[in-house]
């Protein structure tokens, strides 16, 4: 019983510190800053519900499907450098609180868009939580661990969605001028997460090559 506690425990930690809920919520109060209530807590729920599909699915299958196709962690973090870096971009000239979301299919259509991509995929579901559930389900070697794993990463996201609908709070103190000024500096932010994310991806591949040559 010890055993699974402490495995419990360092699987919450571990994937609470690499999905990092704070750190996503001002990102979050940005993409979704022209959104009423009803559909910001509806994408915190739909890119959280999403997350946990995608890590749970990594965790039992992630190691095959990289063999399968070829896929290393680092190319996963290329990639999400350059959406982060998008994202980025389109967050400092304030282009994300442009978009038009103002009937109800634009919203709908805007809310699937960003719920996946890229807050589930990669801002919450990111390199990191992915490559944690793949190893920590290599270590889960009976089925009550497994369940500890799973029953872990349930409440880390439970607690993400909780975090990310206590934002609709926060965007009513800043007010406008306060969203914009928020959404200039998360730019920022964002785009230098992104070369952190494409470089430490690049850099391995490139000793790889180095090495082969």
């Amino acid at each position: 019983m010890s055993d699974l506690f402490g495995f419990g425990l360092l699987v919450f930690t571990s994937f609470f510190t690499l999905i990092n809920p704070i750190g996503t919520m001002p990102i979050f109060m940005t993409m979704t800053s022209e959104l009423d209530k009803e559909h910001r807590n509806a994408t915190a729920r739909k890119a959280t519900i999403a997350a946990f599909i995608t890590i749970v699915a990594f965790a039992f299958s992630g190691q095959v499907l990289f063999n399968f196709f070829g896929i290393s962690v680092n190319s996963f973090r290329l990639v999400g450098g350059v959406i982060f870096f998008q994202m980025g971009m389109d967050m400092l000239q304030a282009r994300l609180a442009s978009v038009k979301v103002k009937d109800k299919a634009a919203k709908k259509t805007y809310i699937e868009d960003i719920s996946i991509t890229p807050l589930a995929i990669p801002m919450i579901s990111g390199p990191g939580s992915i490559t944690n559930a793949i190893i920590m389900m290599e270590d889960a070697h009976t089925v009550e661990a497994k369940a500890v794993l799973i029953g872990a990463i349930f409440l880390v996201l439970f607690l993400t969605y909780l975090i990310l609908l206590s934002s609709t709070k926060i965007l009513k103190i800043l007010g406008n001028t306060g969203k914009n000024v928020l959404m200039r500096l998360m730019g920022l932010i964002v785009m230098v997460i992104a070369v952190e994310f494409f470089f430490s991806g690049l850099k391995p591949i490139i000793q790889e090559i180095l090495k082969i040559a």
